[in-house]
Formats: C-alpha cells, sequence, structure tokens
C-alpha cells in the first residue's frame, strides 16, 4: 500500500512512520501546515522534517508557502473552533494530494498527538476521502506518545512547545491569558 502522510512536524512522524513501515506500507510525507506561526517557527519544522528524512530515507513532500493569512482568515472571529478549520484546511490539501499522487490511502500525524480530537479528524477525513476518492487510513498512534517523543530527542529534531498557530502559542506562554481563562471556566462551573 502507498499511503500520503499528512505531517504536522518532524518530531510527530517518527512513531506513525515507525508503526507505518512495520506494516510495510510505503509512506510518502506531505507537510502543508499553514497554521503554524510565527514564520521562524514555520521553518524551523520544516527543517526538522527535513532533518528526519534524511536521516530514516522517508521521501517528503514539503508545501513551502507560508498559509498564515489564509488559515487567519477563515478562524477570525471563529477561534473556538478553530482547531476544525485547521484540520479541515490540512486534511483537505492531504485528500487532494493523495488523490493527484494516486496514493491507495491518506493518514495524519495529527493522530499521534493527545491534545488532537481524534473524532473531529477522523469524521473530516472520512468526508474528504468520499470526495477525492482515496479511502482515509485510521489509526490511533497516542500509544506510542513517549516513545515518539524519546526517539526525536535521541535523533537530535527540533521539538516545537506548542501546537502551532497563534492562539495555542498564547495559550502555552501567556500566564495572564491562562488565569483569566481559568476565571472564566470557574464561574461557569
Amino acid at each position: 500500500m502507498k499511503l500520503l502522510l499528512h505531517v504536522c512536524c518532524g518530531p510527530c512522524a517518527v512513531y506513525p512512520l515507525e508503526i507505518l513501515r512495520h506494516k510495510e506500507i510505503d509512506v510518502v510525507g506531505f507537510f502543508y501546515n499553514p497554521n503554524i506561526h510565527p514564520y521562524k517557527e514555520f521553518r524551523r519544522r520544516i527543517t526538522a522534517l527535513e532533518e528526519l528524512a534524511v536521516k530514516e530515507d522517508f521521501a517528503v513532500q514539503i508545501e513551502r508557502d507560508y498559509g498564515l493569512r489564509e488559515f487567519l482568515r477563515k478562524v477570525v472571529y471563529h477561534e473556538e473552533q478553530r482547531c476544525g478549520f485547521c484540520y479541515e484546511m490540512r486534511l483537505a490539501a492531504a485528500a487532494r494530494q493523495a488523490a493527484e499522487m494516486q496514493a491507495d490511502a491518506f493518514s495524519t500525524t495529527l493522530l499521534y498527538s493527545r491534545y488532537q480530537n481524534h473524532e473531529l479528524i477522523r469524521s473530516q477525513a472520512e468526508g474528504f476521502a468520499e470526495q477525492y476518492g482515496v479511502p482515509f487510513y485510521y489509526q490511533d498512534f497516542r500509544e506510542g506518545w513517549q516513545q515518539g517523543i524519546d526517539t526525536s530527542i535521541a535523533l537530535g529534531l527540533y521539538r516545537q512547545p506548542y501546537c502551532g498557530c497563534i492562539y495555542s502559542e498564547q495559550e502555552r506562554y501567556d500566564n495572564r491569558w491562562k488565569k483569566k481563562r481559568k476565571k472564566v471556566r470557574d464561574s461557569l462551573s
């Protein structure tokens, strides 16, 4: 089977790549991530993926155009639903790319993360699978979360501290924002 694997970053690809190759699946990576902010972070993630590609003899296709404007146009005023918009953009591009390269299926390293909504990813991906005529390959890669972290560290790959978007960056680093958000949540409960 030839599978196009949407890759959000090098470290998140480590474990899924190992598992898929163990199943004798021919994996081609596809980097398309218009959500990543700032531009230097976008470049660092591409560099880390390129390093993984060399170290693991992993063929990757990289969309190098910085798509932040398109991402923001979809998300502004819908920040609480941003992940759904983000998944939609990336999964649609992956399904389209899989169809163009005549892959047998497509998947995503988003399924490796403990922080992503697997049900929404799967639902959207299956819709794009039908639209583009390429099956979606679902596998829950979260069981290898720590193994992927350990291997990416051993490989010396840059590991980012947040999902990638401007909103997750704020959530990761802005302690004042975290306190305000906690107060709002506490008042609702």
